[in-house]
């Protein structure tokens, strides 16, 4: 298992990544990790109940360039709690590339959702909602259900974790709320072992 330290304008972070569970994630980020991607990148959506954010902009809120996107590998077993960290992406399962997220309270519902046996599946519920007699292929390929991918967890530094998500935040570059007012940096991330 990896580790890392993210040294930050508000403190360090070190967090230990879990190749064994995430393999294709843990990798993607040891790739930008020693690129020097995440040098001068900041945390740019700070959510105080929800999580942290960051990886992929930079101080003036542009978007860095990325690699190829990979797969999604949340059915790994590691949820979504509190001090876990995640590989952010969009309405695509696939679509993680450099942005990732600590969790700063437990969010099971970023965990994947199972799906029953069974086709068609006979019974099965999903955010309140009941669905009988769905077919089993489109359950499979619903993107809501796949979750987002834990590859690691802060081991420490969640203090520094706790300043960043109590940091006011409003609107900034292209996002209408969330960014902090104070760009929070991510000066490094470097490889500890």
């Amino acid at each position: 298992m990896a580790k890392v330290q993210l040294t930050t304008s508000m403190g360090n972070i070190t967090l230990t990544l879990n190749d064994e569970l995430a393999p294709k994630s843990t990798a993607n980020f040891l790739n930008y990790v020693r690129s020097g991607h995440y040098d001068g990148t900041i945390f740019h959506r700070v959510i105080a109940n929800f999580m942290v954010q960051g990886g992929g902009m930079t101080a003036g809120m542009k978007q860095k360039p990325t690699q190829a996107p990979i797969d999604n590998e949340a059915d790994n077993g590691l949820p979504n709690s509190r001090g876990s960290v995640a590989m952010a992406r969009t309405s695509d399962p696939h679509s993680a590339t450099s942005q990732f997220f600590i969790n700063v309270v437990d969010n099971a519902f970023l965990d994947p959702t199972p799906i029953p046996d069974g086709d068609p599946v006979a019974k099965f519920e999903y955010q309140g909602r009941v669905y009988e007699k769905v077919a089993r292929a489109q359950l499979l390929n619903a993107p809501q259900l796949f979750g987002y991918t834990v590859f690691g967890k802060v081991t420490s530094g969640m203090d520094v974790v706790q300043k960043i998500r109590s940091t006011p935040t409003g609107a900034g570059g292209p996002f209408p709320s969330d960014v902090p007012r104070t760009p929070i940096l991510i000066q490094s991330i470097t490889l500890l072992k």
